[in-house]
């Protein structure tokens, strides 16, 4: 199955890229990997704000995640063309806005992780993964995640 087919039977559609918000472009491709930027939650177009641990839950911790992975699937398409020239997700790492006592941020990066998985499959989307607590992410977000793909 293709991966816009895998997309569409997940009700997906790729948003557009984010205009960058500081010095820095979205992607950069260098061989066969592409690097893309940090990515932060978003909920209604607006930065999904909170922390967690404080205000937000691990549940909606997951979802942020789970709505970055759809963003970084449209910057990653608008860098490669196609997705279905990715031939690995090679990594993310994930920043979770939270509390010093919250100690979740694997089980938040998860909402990302699981997507990925979803969509690219088992070899495929098998990434390895860092996933940071940290005091605070631009703009009051709480989670930011970049990722790194190899293509054909």
């Amino acid at each position: 199955m293709s991966i816009y087919a895998k997309l569409a039977e997940l009700n997906i559609t790729l948003p557009p890229v984010a205009i960058p918000a500081a010095a820095y472009v979205p992607f950069v491709q260098t061989g066969n990997l592409v690097f893309l930027s940090g990515h932060i939650a978003k909920k209604d177009g607006k930065p999904w704000v909170g922390q967690l641990g404080k205000n937000l839950s691990t549940a909606e911790g997951q979802a942020a995640a789970r709505a970055i992975a759809i963003d970084l699937l449209g910057t990653l398409h608008a860098a490669v063309g196609d997705l279905n020239r990715v031939t690995r997700i090679v990594k993310l790492m994930s920043l979770v806005n939270s509390t010093g006592d919250f100690t979740e941020q694997h089980l938040v990066t998860n909402g990302a992780s699981e997507l990925i998985g979803q969509v690219f499959g088992a070899e495929k989307g098998a990434h390895a993964r860092s996933a940071f607590g940290v005091a605070q992410i631009p703009l009051g977000a709480c989670v930011e995640i970049e990722l790194i793909a190899e293509l054909a």
